[in-house]
């Protein structure tokens, strides 16, 4: 492993939190919104993460390491049914469909990609601090 993996390493978690925070963001968005039937009312997304290990064979198999995202899936909570018969986009029996958004589940979600962001910006900057530290060393 090399020294500058470190940067690749917490730069792949940025950008795997900047996912999830850009997925929180379209949940909290869509959270009120209503449709008319269950297939086009908005569904909760969540990204998907896996570790990427680098490999111990050489550089020639070296696959990286850090975080990578897989995907984004929909979540498979039921959607609520509301009556509504004077909304515009009410159904033939009167209902309107809301998205299955748990907003204090999004805003935990949210506080907690914001703080590994910014945990991963601190991990950049100490190592920059410690590499800058070991070349004066030899001053």
């Amino acid at each position: 492993m090399s020294l500058f993996d470190v940067f690749d390493i917490a730069g792949s978690a940025m950008s795997s939190q900047s996912v999830r925070l850009n997925v929180t963001a379209s949940n909290l968005a869509n959270a009120q919104s209503v449709g008319s039937d269950e297939a086009s009312t908005y569904h909760a997304r969540q990204p998907i993460f896996s570790a990427m290990m680098q490999s111990l064979n050489g550089a020639q198999n070296s696959v990286g390491a850090g975080v990578k995202v897989d995907g984004i899936v929909e979540s498979r909570a039921p959607i609520e049914k509301r009556y509504e018969p004077q909304n515009p986009l009410a159904n033939d029996e009167g209902y309107v469909f809301v998205p299955n958004v748990n907003m204090i589940d999004e805003m935990s979600n949210m506080i907690s990609a914001s703080r590994s962001y910014q945990s991963s910006v601190e991990v950049l900057n100490t190592s920059k601090q410690l590499m800058l530290a070991t070349l004066r060393l030899g001053q």
